[in-house]
């Protein structure tokens, strides 16, 4: 028992100093790891201020807009300028300041100017930018004598109107008198036709009538100087494929239907050198003169 006991008592102390030996040399092991060498301090703090600077150099500049907005008088200044442009544009919509003095009109031959200023209706002292220009060119267009119509604000107190009046391309006569149809076969006009412009001869004359659109389809498609170096003097619909054009020298062009009429158009006036009395274009690519 006496040698058992103190085989245990030596025991107990051995493993004790091992255990303490381990630790040490641990402890050491890991001084050693976690402290850099004195040697080596240096390396270390160069490598730290090279990684401060990658991480100053990864960062966003900040901009000199933002460096002027934390300035107080620059955040006063914009915030002054905003609301003396919100009270200019109101004294502006609201008031007369800018209210329409000038009244404009252009491309006027048959209408009167003063239908178009009565048919515009601007309101006295209103802001030129509160004017609804639509509407004023739909007021105008109203006119029968007018085919469209722009209005424009020319600041700061102009407004321009600009406008396309319809011209007749035929006319045909009724106990009312004659019709004037222009190149969209619309009836705009119960007058004298004026010099030059062709009778319309067929047996429904008007604007909704298919023939009547076919005729004025014809004349529209013949440019002006060619029309007026052939000489139209009436033109002849027996129907919508079937339209002939009589000139004041009495000779006669078939023209048939509105197909191909550019092409036609542009075989009739070298073919009127000819002589002959009925020219015949309908087939443009076979014409005939009799």
């Amino acid at each position: 028992m006496g040698s058992g006991g103190g085989e245990l008592e030596r025991t107990v102390p051995a493993v004790d100093d091992a255990y303490d030996t381990a630790a040490a040399d641990s402890g050491t092991r890991g001084t050693d790891s976690a402290e850099p060498a004195t040697g080596d301090t240096g390396s270390a703090e160069r490598a730290a201020a090279r990684r401060a600077r990658l991480r100053r150099g990864r960062e966003p500049r900040e901009s000199r807009i933002a460096i002027a907005w934390r300035s107080r008088g620059v955040r006063i200044g914009l915030l002054a300028g905003a609301v003396a442009l919100i009270a200019l544009g109101l004294v502006a919509w609201f008031t007369p300041m800018l209210s329409v003095r000038t009244v404009e009109v252009d491309g006027l031959a048959a209408v009167p100017e003063e239908q178009v200023r009565q048919a515009l209706q601007v309101p006295d002292g209103l802001s030129i930018l509160r004017l609804d220009t639509d509407a004023l060119a739909e007021q105008v267009s109203r006119l029968p004598k007018v085919r469209s119509v722009r209005v424009q604000r020319v600041f700061p107190s102009t407004v321009r109107v600009t406008v396309t009046e319809r011209t007749p391309v035929l006319y045909f006569d009724s106990p009312d008198g004659a019709h004037l149809l222009d190149c969209d076969s619309v009836e705009f006009a119960i007058e004298p036709p004026g010099l030059g412009v062709p009778k319309l001869v067929t047996e429904h004359p008007g604007g909704t009538d298919p023939v009547t659109k076919a005729a004025v389809a014809v004349m529209a498609a013949i440019p002006i100087p060619l029309r007026d170096q052939v000489g139209v003097g009436a033109v002849v619909a027996r129907s919508v494929s079937d339209i002939a054009l009589e000139l004041r020298d009495g000779r006669t062009v078939l023209w048939g239907g509105t197909v191909d009429s550019s092409r036609k158009a542009a075989v009739v006036g070298p073919l009127l050198s000819q002589p002959g009395k009925v020219f015949d274009v309908s087939s443009p690519n076979l014409v005939t003169v009799k």
